[in-house]
């Protein structure tokens, strides 16, 4: 799986505390095997038709990202639970 990142999640990785980072690196490389592996408890967000999903880094974090085909994904942003599921993409 090849992954292609925004300039905001590039800005907002770099911002995290490093032990978030690591952990993101961790579950990126879970993500790469299998987008749907359990523990990343990957969802498709509402509104459906916008075809935006999340994943799990930890508990509080969540990496935001679209599918652009079948083999690339684009991360959109990273970060909080509770902010990036009151965003509008």
């Amino acid at each position: 799986m090849e992954i292609i990142t925004t300039r905001e999640f590039e800005d907002r990785y770099v911002r995290l505390p490093i032990i978030i980072q690591k952990r993101a690196e961790k579950q990126e490389r879970l993500f790469c095997h299998n987008p749907f592996y359990p523990s990343l408890n990957t969802e498709k967000l509402e509104p459906k038709s916008k075809n935006v999903w999340s994943f799990r880094v930890d508990k509080s974090y969540r990496i935001i990202f679209r599918f652009v085909d079948s083999k690339t994904v684009l991360f959109l942003t990273i970060g909080r639970h509770d902010w990036v599921y009151r965003l509008k993409f």
